[in-house]
C-alpha cells in the first residue's frame, strides 16, 4: 500500500498548517529553521543525508508543537526504505500487544483507544506516524516504562522495582540499571524543582531513559535505522536515553535532534548550541496542539 492510503480527516489540520507555512515562507516569515550543533544553518535535505548514516535517531520534540510532529512524519516517510523501526515514548510496554494487534489489523481504532493509554493529543500528533507504520508494514514499538512504575521509583526509589513480578519487570529495562546522579541533566532537574521530590526525582527520569534505550536496542534491525520519538529532555545534550544507548552499544552511530523555540530564526541562540546534532528551531508564536 502507498502512504496516500493513510490520509484521513485528522490530516486536515496538518494540511491547514502546511498551507499557512507555505504562505509564511512566501512572505518572508518561515515557521522553522534547522541548525547543526555549531549553530550553522542546514537544509532538511542535508540533515536527511547525514541521518541515513545513523543506526538510531532520537528526535526530541515539544509534545504540543505541530512542526515537530509534521517533521517527524516527513522524516519517517523519507526513511521507509532503510529497514526502519519507529519507537515512541508515548506508548508504554505493558500495552505492546495491543499496539501490535492494531498495527497488524487485528484491532480497530475504537479498541485501541479503549485498551491503550493513548495521550490526549494522539489523534492529531501521533496517529499519522502510527498509521504510516501500519500501512507500510514497518515495526512501531512502544518503549516507555508503564507510568505507575516510574511513579513508584519517584516515591520509593529503584529498590521498589525489586518487588514487582517477573512479568512486570519484563516491561522495564533489566534491573539493576546503571545510574549516574552527576549527569548534568539529572542535576539540573533537581535544581529546576528546587529539590522537590528529593533524589528520587531524577531516578524516575533515569528509569524511563533506561527503559526506552533498552527497547529501542531490542527492536533495532541489523543494518537498519531506528527512529525514536521522545520529549527533548530525554535526549538533550547527548544525555538521557543516549547515555544508556552508548553504555550498551558504544559502536553504534547515533544522531540526536532537539527542538527549541526562539523569537527569531536567523541564527541559533548561544544557549542552544551543542544541544544536539541538529536543532529544530520553531518560531515561538507557532500554534500549539493543546
Amino acid at each position: 500500500m502507498t502512504t496516500s492510503l493513510i490520509c484521513r480527516p485528522i490530516f486536515l489540520s496538518i494540511a491547514i498548517i502546511l498551507l499557512s507555512l507555505s504562505s509564511a515562507w512566501g512572505q518572508g516569515k518561515p515557521a522553522y529553521q534547522l541548525f547543526n550543533q555549531n549553530g550553522k544553518k542546514v537544509s532538511y535535505g542535508k540533515m536527511l543525508k547525514n541521518i541515513t548514516k545513523a543506526d538510531i535517531i532520537l528526535f526530541g520534540e515539544f509534545h504540543n508543537n505541530p512542526i515537530c510532529h509534521w517533521l517527524q512524519f516527513e522524516l519517517a516517510k523519507d526513511l521507509l526504505g532503510d529497514k526502519l523501526v519507529i519507537g515512541a515514548e508515548m506508548f508504554e510496554r505493558d500495552t505492546e500487544k495491543e499496539l501490535a494487534d492494531y498495527l497488524s489489523g487485528k484491532m480497530d481504532d475504537a479498541a485501541l483507544d479503549s485498551l491503550v493509554r493513548l495521550w490526549p493529543n494522539y489523534e492529531t500528533d501521533y496517529r499519522p506516524v502510527v498509521d504510516l507504520a501500519k500501512e507500510e508494514g514497518i515495526p512501531f514499538v512502544g518503549t516507555n516504562i508503564p507510568r505507575k512504575y516510574a511513579s513508584l521509583v519517584y516515591k520509593k526509589g529503584f529498590e521498589a522495582l525489586d518487588t514487582l513480578s517477573a512479568e512486570e519487570q519484563s516491561w522495564i529495562a533489566p534491573l539493576p540499571i546503571a545510574y549516574d546522579p552527576e549527569l548534568p541533566g539529572y542535576k539540573k532537574m533537581l535544581e529546576m524543582m528546587s529539590g522537590h521530590g528529593g533524589e528520587n526525582l531524577p531516578k524516575a527520569q533515569a528509569i524511563k531513559d533506561a527503559t526506552m534505550a533498552y527497547f529501542m536496542l531490542e527492536s533495532h534491525q541489523p543494518d537498519g535505522i531506528s527512529l525514536h520519538l521522545n520529549g527533548t529532555y530525554h535526549s538533550d545534550n547527548f544525555e538521557g536515553i543516549l547515555w544508556y544507548l552508548k553504555a550498551s552499544e558504544p559502536d553504534f552511530q547515533y544522531i540526536t535532534i532537539s527542538t527549541v523555540e526562539q523569537n527569531q530564526l536567523k541564527k541559533l541562540n548561544p544557549e542552544h548550541k551543542g544541544r544536539a546534532n541538529y536543532i529544530l528551531v520553531v518560531t515561538e508564536t507557532m500554534t500549539k496542539t493543546y
